[in-house]
């Protein structure tokens, strides 16, 4: 098993891995990537122009591991979202409200684009957000857990607001990239980009003694993280 410890790291970063929150408008991509950066929620958040980034540092199997987690910010609701966007992703959220059913019908689409512009081994998360609205559900867990079966996606249930799986939604993800890189070295296109986010896994390998091939499991909602 690997084991993670999170925190501010002062020696040299072994890892960037670089993660994408993809999905319709307002469905708490943004929250989602508050409250693991920084441990925040705000109830008064507004739709940002543009694309951000937070970044958080863990360390994994005494590797310094820096998560890159960038947010599409508002640019899904014109369709903007390039290939740019994408390049050196090695992870990827998708993002629908379980309140919403379009947001989770949308998810097909969102698929298609990521995989249409995103690396083929990306490691991605199926995630239906604000579980805490459980009496408002509009998207019953089967039919998100039969897509995710059906596409080969990790799933779990979030609440920003909660504060319910959202750790272990992106330790989750994180991981299985390590474990990846621990076996393969992601392709990349080679190319940096301006935040040196793209190529940065080329040529690396970590070696994790004893260790089993990862199971995919389904995520609960609302029970708390593990």
């Amino acid at each position: 098993m690997s084991s993670i410890r999170g925190g501010d790291f002062s020696q040299k970063i072994d890892y960037v891995f670089k993660v994408v929150l993809i999905g319709d408008s307002s469905v708490g991509k943004s929250q989602l990537l508050s409250r693991f950066s920084r441990n925040q929620f705000s109830l008064d958040s507004k739709a940002t122009i543009g694309v951000e980034f937070q970044t958080k540092t863990l360390e994994i199997d005494n590797k310094t591991v820096k998560a890159q987690i960038w947010d599409t910010a508002g640019q899904e609701r014109y369709r903007a979202v390039t290939s740019a966007y994408y390049r050196g992703a090695v992870g990827a959220m998708l993002v629908y409200d379980m309140t919403k059913r379009q947001t989770f019908d949308n998810m097909a689409r969102w698929l298609e684009e990521l995989r249409g512009h995103a690396d083929k081994n990306i490691v991605v998360m199926l995630i239906g957000n604000k579980c805490d609205l459980g009496n408002l559900r509009a998207v019953p867990r089967e039919d998100a857990q039969e897509f995710a079966q059906r596409e080969n996606l990790f799933f779990m249930e979030t609440s920003a607001l909660e504060s319910t799986n959202v750790e272990t939604a992106f330790l989750t993800i994180l991981t299985e990239i390590y474990r990846i890189i621990s076996k393969k070295t992601l392709s990349a296109n080679g190319e940096s980009d301006a935040n040196g986010s793209a190529g940065i896994l080329k040529g690396t390998r970590i070696f994790v003694p004893n260790q089993e091939p990862p199971i995919k499991k389904q995520g609960g909602c609302c029970g708390g993280s593990s």
